[in-house]
């Protein structure tokens, strides 16, 4: 298949003029425009070519959780994931016990890696138990702890190492030793956290690179006290922001663009079953959540996760004026470093898979979306 003269969005982050092969479920060419001649041509004239949008901290959608710890609900968000242009995915966790951990693993254990249902479930986002009871948000207070790297430990293997990303808050008695030996097998986030800016320099420090939807669930960033934000700014490789218009304003979408740069903003989802659904009654690590018109909130009015997918996070990143090559580095690429499979994915590269979304320029919507070289 030749994607022919479509404006191709590279690996350094801007879009040139350009042709594009695939062949079976790998790029194998990207070559000047109206170059390349072969069998199959779709005349991508006008119109973006984009790697796939990789969404790293997602906890459900179109009806299913990660955590329901099932193949089936794993194909459902796989399926939803798919049709909308997220091409990866790390199905993410909720504060729960090892117990049922373990159950939600070994469902998981079925699905990772497995083409032929959409989006591609590529590992685990563990977000939580470890964190400060203070800033629980969404949740449950009962299966919060401090800091347990031999549960983590049993975790991971359990997973055939899959855990790509774990959460901590680095405050916690124990979490500066959890850290670094935790950071030796994937990414560490700060995250559901009280630290202050020390104690988040003193993570960073002993291997945390990474910071759990910022601003969300953490102290604020002030001009005495710059807390996590602040520490964040100095020293983490990346940070998450969820960029719906609801868990931040605009104006501040902008200034973490602004002040982290284009390299190290992820955004991300957070989006939990209600994505893709009507306004109603759903769930999220066993709490009630009520969706109206896209805010999703628990019976206290606490934000429970976005039910926004990444492909909508980033359309409204550039609504609110973030430019496109900008915002579209922070779904793809980015992401796809933070949790180290850049080398397999996240940019248009020959040798990489091919997950590649042919988008209307005005709309931003994809028009044509191939994983692993199919089209969908």
């Amino acid at each position: 298949m030749i994607l022919r003269n479509g404006s191709v969005f590279t690996d350094l982050g801007r879009f040139i003029p350009a042709d594009v092969e695939l062949e079976g479920d790998r790029i194998v060419r990207v070559a000047p425009a109206n170059t390349l001649e072969g069998d199959e041509v779709l005349d991508c004239t006008g119109k973006y070519v984009t790697p796939g949008f990789v969404d790293i901290h997602m906890h459900g959608a179109f009806g299913s959780d990660f955590c329901d710890g099932t193949a089936e609900d794993i194909c459902t968000i796989s399926r939803y994931e798919g049709s909308v242009g997220v091409t990866t995915f790390m199905g993410t966790t909720m504060a729960f016990d090892e117990p049922i951990l373990t159950g939600i693993f070994e469902a998981a254990n079925t699905r990772f890696n497995k083409d032929g249902e959409g989006a591609v479930l590529r590992g685990v986002n563990m977000e939580g138990p470890f964190f400060n009871k203070s800033k629980k948000g969404a949740q449950a207070e009962k299966y919060i702890v401090d800091p347990d790297f031999d549960m983590f430990k049993r975790l991971y293997d359990l997973t055939g190492g899959n855990i790509r990303l774990v959460d901590v808050a680095p405050e916690l008695p124990g979490a500066v030793e959890f850290i670094r030996k935790a950071s030796q097998l994937c990414t560490v986030s700060i995250a559901h956290t009280s630290a202050t800016y020390d104690e988040a320099k003193e993570a960073f420090a002993n291997g945390a690179t990474h910071t759990t939807h910022l601003f969300n669930a953490m102290p604020a960033f002030t001009h005495r006290a710059p807390g996590v934000v602040g520490a964040a700014s100095d020293y983490a490789a990346h940070v998450e922001m969820i960029s719906d218009g609801i868990h931040l304003h605009p104006a501040v979408v902008r200034a973490v663009f602004s002040l982290f740069g284009a390299d190290r903003v992820c955004l991300i989802s957070d989006s939990m079953r209600a994505a893709g659904m009507p306004n109603g009654e759903y769930s999220l690590g066993g709490q009630k959540v009520f969706m109206t018109d896209g805010k999703a909130t628990l019976e206290d009015g606490t934000i429970a996760g976005s039910a926004t997918c990444l492909p909508e996070c980033f359309r409204r990143a550039v609504g609110f004026g973030v430019p496109v090559e900008t915002a579209l580095k922070a779904a793809t690429i980015n992401p796809a470093k933070a949790v180290g499979l850049f080398d397999e994915l996240g940019s248009i590269t020959a040798g990489k898979r091919a997950d590649v979304l042919v988008m209307d320029k005005g709309t931003l919507q994809p028009e044509v979306i191939f994983i692993g070289g199919k089209r969908q």
